[in-house]
């Protein structure tokens, strides 16, 4: 049973940790939350040195008054187990709890999640202080969600020790039952790695040459089991208490962060959440967002929770800068366009010490004389005129095949090509769609694909026989799949698929392939055929026969002249496309483009100028558009007659829309 949030229209907040200030500082706080319309707020995150002061003795009284407080203002509490953060006092009676790195290093406390995920006494540390939380706040009227643990992962995503390898070989066992199972799928033979008995397995600490591939992706898939482990054994025990009240844990989908394999965790979660922060050094960071959010939706499902993103710089890049005018608003209300009802910040109050210091906040260091805190109130207001907007779903007849053990696989070490790399390539397939205004959702390889026209695979290196049959067999019923290059390659145990490539795709796609060809950093290729003019191609190349296909671009000059780059071949009732390489960004988009319009895929609203993202969300009787200007010049845009545009209440008799530089605009239009 999936449990939801009993709050009306989008939940608005941060992360509250009132544990840092004088307690003089509190009827501040919520005098200025009920200003902004803060509806919800996270708080003991970081807490347990002082729920806990000692192992067993517990002091509730701070987050007795606190709760209390909050309640008393009519703001909603989402309530945390603190457990990623242990106390020194616990790594001192538990010394051995401490992470150890692959190089054998241990890690000291003073951080935080500098605790080893398989360890025995941080369990049951951590779900002693999570069941004493429950018993106490089970029936707390502001309690509303429970917050588990932090970010996991985030810091300790592996730990090499001892006890992790005992755990990592009960895994093991679980997962192949027989050593000779496992040495068949690890292809053990090679360099005379064959185990004899399980005690001779090892965590993949560092080593003088090239890990086993299949060695290395087994221990990212356990680890990632592992933490999932004691995330279900904490909502479990806070379940026993508040069987009705809603868990979550907060994601991390972007920034290269891949430690987890969130369409494992996912189903696990009754509110999915995640966070979510901008890269300075990306100049269109617009495009991550979007790309997170709608990876966060399709993993929920449906609606989902932002549980942390930043009102301006961030602490822990190189360079922090702080968001440009109008993109606070921006990057939220585009999360609320892609699924969100609930947007919170990291944090409420920016604090005076601490590794965070330097990361913004609601409410900023120069108070509520700012322009951070002028955007947090408006921003309040906009929530407020989106109310009606909670629950209604996305539109997309695009899906774009995302899974983390390809992209483990991928970036294992002695690839054709280093210079290939997972998010890089699926944003690449991703940004011409979010610019043309296609509307896409996030799937499994195994995933019920009858919802959808297009099915693009960008970077599907790794894929199952079942799997690799979904995604064929979707095409062979009448749709129009797009596979890129390096797809197909090696089975769940890292195998490579024999007979050419790209291995399961090549009788879909009507090629086969007998060397690969990738290119050095910074080498091209011109592209010739049905492709615009002075078309070229990075990355990859491969010498790529057609048995069926047919040609649309090849490659202009190089070792592979006149040898097939593009091609599409008939399968069954639909359509199977190979890129057997990377066009530059402007042929990949017309190429994205030539196939969305023959598969039948039309963009959320025609007309779009260059800078405008659109989003449509679904309600029961109205569609809800969403327009964004990020490119700082306006535009006049044609919606529907007769709609309303949410965050001014103007009704729009003639259809035309004037959207000011910068700014948002939510059109209500009943269907």
């Amino acid at each position: 049973m999936k449990r939801s949030l009993s709050l009306p229209g989008i939940a608005y907040g941060g992360d509250y940790n009132p544990e840092q200030w004088p307690e003089e500082v509190w009827a501040e706080d919520v005098r200025l939350m009920r200003e902004a319309g803060v509806t919800l707020v996270s708080v003991g995150i970081f807490s347990w040195a002082l729920l806990e002061p000692s192992e067993g003795v517990y002091d509730f009284s701070r987050m007795d008054r606190i709760l209390d407080l909050l309640h008393a203002n009519g703001i909603a509490a989402d309530l945390a187990t603190p457990t990623a953060a242990p106390p020194a006092w616990f790594f001192r009676a538990h010394p051995e709890a401490l992470p150890v790195d692959r190089d054998g290093r241990t890690l000291s406390y003073g951080s935080r999640q500098t605790f080893c995920p398989s360890s025995p006494a941080y369990r049951e540390a951590a779900l002693r202080i999570a069941r004493e939380l429950a018993r106490r706040y089970a029936d707390h009227p502001a309690v509303v969600m429970w917050h588990v643990h932090n970010e996991y992962g985030c810091h300790n995503a592996e730990c090499h020790c001892d006890t992790s390898a005992e755990a990592f070989r009960a895994w093991l066992r679980d997962r192949y039952t027989t050593l000779d199972a496992l040495n068949e799928a690890w292809g053990t033979t090679f360099w005379s790695q064959r185990y004899h008995d399980w005690d001779e397995i090892l965590p993949p600490r560092a080593t003088g040459a090239v890990p086993n591939p299949t060695h290395r992706l087994d221990w990212r898939r356990f680890c990632s089991d592992a933490l999932l482990a004691l995330y279900t054994a904490e909502r479990d025990v806070l379940r026993e208490a508040a069987p009705l009240t809603p868990a979550t844990t907060n994601f991390m989908v972007m920034h290269n962060f891949d430690a987890l394999d969130y369409w494992r965790w996912a189903p696990e979660l009754d509110i999915v959440s995640n966070d979510h922060y901008l890269r300075s050094t990306d100049p269109e960071s617009e495009i991550d967002l979007a790309l997170s959010a709608d990876l966060v939706r399709s993993l929920a499902g449906g609606p989902w929770l932002l549980m942390e993103h930043s009102t301006g710089a961030v602490n822990w890049q190189p360079v922090n800068r702080a968001k440009r005018p109008g993109e606070l608003r921006r990057n939220a209300l585009a999360h609320v366009a892609r699924g969100a009802d609930g947007i919170a910040y990291f944090q409420w109050r920016a604090a005076r010490a601490g590794a965070e210091q330097w990361h913004s906040a609601m409410l900023p260091h120069a108070g509520t004389d700012s322009q951070i805190w002028r955007d947090v109130v408006r921003l309040g207001a906009d929530l407020k005129a989106l109310s009606q907007v909670r629950g209604s779903a996305g539109t997309a007849e695009v899906a774009v095949v995302w899974d983390w053990n390809a992209r483990w696989a991928l970036e294992l070490p002695s690839q054709p090509s280093e210079e290939v790399r997972y998010l890089d390539t699926v944003r690449s397939w991703y940004e011409p769609l979010w610019r043309s205004g296609v509307a896409v959702d996030f799937v499994r390889p195994d995933a019920d694909l009858s919802a959808y026209r297009l099915v693009l695979a960008p970077a599907l290196y790794l894929v199952d026989d079942a799997g690799a049959a979904n995604l064929t067999g979707f095409a062979e019923r009448g749709g129009t799949l797009v596979v890129g290059f390096h797809s197909g390659m090696v089975d769940e145990n890292c195998h490579v698929r024999l007979g050419g490539y790209p291995g399961a795709f090549r009788a879909a796609l009507g090629v086969r392939t007998d060397e690969l060809f990738p290119l050095l950093p910074g080498e091209t290729l011109g592209l010739t055929g049905e492709v615009p003019a002075g078309a070229s191609a990075t990355l990859w190349s491969e010498r790529l026969r057609f048995e069926g296909a047919e040609v649309i671009a090849a490659y202009a000059d190089g070792p592979l002249t006149g040898v097939p780059a593009v091609t599409r071949h008939g399968w069954g009732a639909g359509t199977a496309w190979y890129l057997a390489t990377q066009p530059d960004a402007v042929t990949l988009a017309a190429l994205l483009d030539r196939i969305r319009t023959e598969a039948g895929v039309e963009p959320v609203l025609d007309g779009i100028p260059e800078g405008v993202e659109t989003a449509r969300r679904r309600g029961q009787d109205a569609d809800y558009l969403f327009l964004i200007d990020h490119g700082g010049r306006g535009a006049e845009l044609r919606v529907p007659s007769g709609a309303t545009e949410l965050l001014t209440g103007e009704r729009i008799e003639d259809g035309v829309l004037t959207l000011p530089p910068g700014e948002v605009a939510v059109v209500r239009h009943p269907r």
